[in-house]
């Protein structure tokens, strides 16, 4: 078997394990690195879909401006200057209450005023100033409740179904917001907590972020990251070792030994990989599974302005939420054509996406029909479904986190980013790359950065 010596192997292509290779690459561009990844292409949920004029996502459809590592990453490339914005402050969210779409208060003025809470919800939202941490390791739905009250549920249920697609009676709030818990933990109060941040930083908190996407889709980030790089497609790795001080990377064909191993891989097939170093105290994390509908209607049909909205379980609609993707980034549709994505499944409802695609179709449409003047039927539709489910950050991520460190930290030269590790936003997987890519130039382990306090954008 041919052996091949490099000084950092990169397991897996996705956007961590490119986010990695660059950053490495800018503090050390003499830095011998190769990445070695199972699949056809780079850029692992990253795609995107350009069919008879229309362009949509595969996977994510943007990220927020409002992490330096992202900015970063954007100068770096150039991809800064062919970025498109869409302001969140510009553009409205809604989300359905009652059979209806209402639109989510953007200030305090407006949230004196939104039908989403009743007078009594709102005076309840300051009962988080009294309120003890709860003990142990609450669910997302368990801590909310407790913190600002019951009424305020849907609309949790709305922000976790936006970002995990998940059940927020089942995700961790250690996992899912770390920072926020911390905050709570360390001032008794979130409210307590932010006041005493917003005193500390001494500014009023800047202007919302805007998303940041591409004109010829997400996955165009993927096709300038990877030039330059040295990524090998359809080499999956079958197996890892640590022998004489290195590491050891069995291919199909071939070993590769290096002094520093990153495995930038999703969790769970991360846990498969590792699985003959160390047993992970679960199998592996779950996953909801999501659909991505898409509906092209003639421009006559009158879209709310906006990003689109998201259906809380209890309003028991078929889909999880929409986009109203030619609102938010221009080129989306040929002309005369409007865009909207719908996402359908998620971990309450996985059955969903299994439906055929007339089935899903129909069901969508009449699901629309009840919220938004779809006076035309769609001249356009097709149903995506990913391969990849999004990681959902349950009670077993905590402990899943331990073992990762104690992992690193046995093992010298090992590295763990990817999706599901440090979160599953496009801006955890670059910054986690960036503080990694730090620790493998510098030697060490890469450490645990203190959990931010993230801003919740439904």
């Amino acid at each position: 078997m041919e052996i091949k010596t490099h000084e950092v192997i990169i397991v897996g292509a996705g956007l961590s394990g490119l986010a990695t290779a660059h950053f490495l690459r800018k503090a050390r561009p003499d830095c011998d690195l190769v990445l070695l990844e199972g699949g056809d292409r780079p850029g692992g949920a990253i795609r995107s879909c350009h069919d008879h004029g229309f362009l949509a996502e595969w996977g994510p459809h943007g990220f927020l401006d409002n992490v330096a590592e992202s900015r970063e990453l954007l100068a770096d490339t150039g991809l800064d200057r062919e970025a498109q914005r869409a302001p969140l402050k510009k553009f409205l969210r809604y989300v359905c209450h009652h059979g209806c779409l209402v639109a989510l208060p953007q200030n305090p003025r407006q949230l004196l005023s939104t039908p989403l809470l009743s007078t009594a919800g709102k005076l309840r939202l300051l009962g988080d100033l009294w309120k003890k941490p709860l003990a142990d390791e609450p669910t997302v739905a368990q801590w909310a409740a407790h913190r600002f009250g019951r009424e305020v549920l849907p609309l949790v249920d709305a922000a976790v179904t936006g970002t995990f697609a998940g059940d927020f009676e089942r995700l961790s709030i250690d996992a899912v917001m770390p920072g926020v818990r911390d905050l709570e933990q360390r001032h008794g109060s979130i409210l307590r907590g932010l006041r005493h941040k917003k005193r500390e930083k001494g500014a009023s908190g800047g202007e919302m972020p805007a998303m940041v996407s591409f004109p010829q889709g997400m996955e165009r980030l993927v096709e300038v990251l990877a030039t330059g790089l040295p990524v090998r497609t359809e080499t999956p790795v079958r197996a890892v070792r640590r022998e004489a001080g290195q590491w050891r990377v069995t291919t199909e064909n071939e070993e590769l030994r290096g002094a520093a191993l990153v495995v930038a891989l999703p969790v769970n097939p991360a846990l498969a990989l590792l699985r003959e170093l160390s047993v992970p105290p679960v199998a592996g994390l779950a996953v909801a599974r999501i659909a991505n509908v898409l509906l092209g209607f003639p421009n006559q049909v009158e879209i709310p302005y906006g990003f689109g909205y998201l259906a809380p379980e209890r309003e028991r609609r078929f889909a999880l939420g929409a986009m109203f993707s030619t609102h938010m980034f221009p080129g989306r549709a040929p002309a005369g054509r409007v865009l909207i994505e719908v996402l359908v499944g998620g971990r309450r409802h996985p059955g969903r996406i299994d439906l055929p695609d007339e089935e899903i179709v129909a069901r969508v449409l009449d699901d629309l029909k009840g919220l938004l003047p779809l006076t035309s039927p769609p001249c356009f539709r097709r149903v995506l479904r990913p391969s990849a489910g999004i990681p959902q950050l349950e009670a077993d991520h905590p402990a899943l986190c331990r073992w990762r460190r104690t992992l690193e930290e046995s093992l010298p030269g090992l590295h763990l980013c990817g999706f599901g590790w440090d979160g599953i936003g496009m801006n955890d997987m670059i910054k986690a790359a960036k503080r990694l890519a730090t620790a493998v130039v510098q030697g060490r382990r890469g450490g645990d950065e203190a959990a931010p306090v993230k801003p919740v954008y439904f």
